[in-house]
């Protein structure tokens, strides 16, 4: 891998990480970081690397973005989720590869047309790709990406699978949980706030059961996970839809309970769930005064303006992505857990958040680059080799752990 030039699309929390990987990859001669910041150039030039350069680009306006991303080996796209589907879009025109952290279709999507229409504009894209011989590595992050590729090897584990339930989740550390929501962002302060609106599909008895978007941290959606080495219990709610990844890890036929989770410290649920089902979470504009404000921005704005809700130097995030895949080995019940556990680099400055997507957005895009992702069209995390990409992982301090046990027959979380 020499002489390559990579464009990186974003330069926020996520970006940041995956900034700093990326420079410290050999063979790369050129990377371009577009974003809207302004002063976006001067701030790059600071990081005192020649082969890194800053633009300003307007991510609404196409032909801006296409001409950024013109000539690229590898397009990383880490911007905020609704870019994901016109970035792929442009990638495909292009011809350019792209490793995209985010969902390339609106997971939250509920009108079935949208749902369709995005479906077949997928299935155009890829088409494009394998026919142009490039590559859009999707959903590369922590979560969606690294419990993907967790959740593979442990399903690839089993003969057959009977319950499968997956978690990806981003929280303070005990210590730092020291605020009235026990929590802090590391992220998109709206991303958050549409996360917790967000309609589930939980595989119960074999049958799909839809959860409603404001049901999300009822009791009855929530589960408690006791996790030695987060320091105390967790809950843990539905958050994705299992269907769609039950068909696509070709499990549907032998799967009796499955479910995706995000996890925080107790108290989470009482809070927010409330909020959800009083209004305080919706996109829908309301009138106040005489603006039109949409009470998710307003909540965004206001808990992105305290410094309460943000990490100071001294504390640490946790990132948790745990796949437990439960069933039969050579006849026997068999229960495999792969977990990784990641803290805050207080060297660095890093937030394990920033570590767990903004790395393996940097990783995807080298492993494109030098041959080891060879396959063409849409890839899932799931097709990205194990080993190789849990190498890269400990490489830069994320390490892994896998148990296995006999399994007692419980089939819930």
């Amino acid at each position: 891998m020499s002489g390559k030039r990579v464009v990186q699309l974003g330069y926020g929390m996520q970006g940041k990480a995956s900034l700093v990987d990326l420079m410290s990859a050999p063979g790369i001669q050129e990377i371009i970081v577009a974003d809207n910041l302004p002063g976006i150039s001067e701030t790059i030039q600071k990081l005192g690397d020649p082969r890194v350069k800053g633009i300003r680009v307007d991510a609404s306006k196409n032909e801006e973005l296409a001409a950024a991303m013109k000539g690229a080996d590898v397009v990383v796209e880490l911007l905020p989720g609704l870019f994901a589907l016109p970035v792929a879009r442009l990638a495909a025109e292009l011809g350019v590869n792209l490793v995209s952290a985010m969902y390339l279709a609106n997971p939250g999507e509920q009108n079935p047309s949208r749902r369709e229409a995005e479906r077949r504009e997928l299935e155009k894209i890829d088409s494009v790709m394998k026919a142009k011989g490039k590559t859009i590595l999707e959903e590369f992050g922590m979560d969606p990406g690294i419990d993907l590729v967790l959740g593979r090897q442990a399903l690839n584990a089993l003969d057959e699978v009977h319950a499968f339930h997956s978690y990806g989740a981003g929280f303070p550390e005990l210590s730092s949980a020291n605020n009235p929501i026990h929590y802090k962002f590391t992220w998109s302060v709206l991303g958050v706030m549409r996360s917790y609106l967000r309609p589930a599909v939980v595989i119960k008895d074999g049958k799909d059961v839809a959860v409603a978007a404001d049901e999300m941290f009822s009791p009855a959606n929530m589960h408690i996970l006791d996790v030695p080495e987060m320091g105390g219990p967790l809950e843990c709610f539905l958050n994705g839809d299992s269907s769609h990844f039950a068909e696509a890890f070709g499990i549907r036929k032998t799967i009796k309970y499955m479910g995706r989770y995000i996890c925080r410290w107790p108290g989470h649920a009482s809070f927010w769930g409330t909020m959800a089902k009083s209004g305080f979470l919706s996109d829908e504009p309301i009138l106040v005064g005489d603006a039109r404000i949409a009470p998710s921005a307003f909540c965004a704005a206001l808990l992105g303006s305290q410094e309460q809700f943000f990490y100071s130097a001294g504390e640490r995030d946790l990132a948790l992505i745990r796949a437990d895949a439960r069933g039969l080995k050579n006849g026997r019940p068999t229960r495999v857990i792969y977990q990784i556990v990641d803290k805050r680099d207080l060297a660095t400055g890093l937030t394990s958040m920033q570590r767990t997507v903004g790395f393996p957005a940097s990783i995807g895009a080298q492993m494109i680059m030098d041959g080891r992702i060879a396959k063409k069209g849409i890839v899932s995390p799931s097709d990205v080799d194990f080993d190789g990409f849990m190498a890269e992982l400990g490489k830069r301090g994320i390490t892994m752990s896998r148990k296995e046990s006999v399994w007692d027959g419980n089939l819930e979380a």
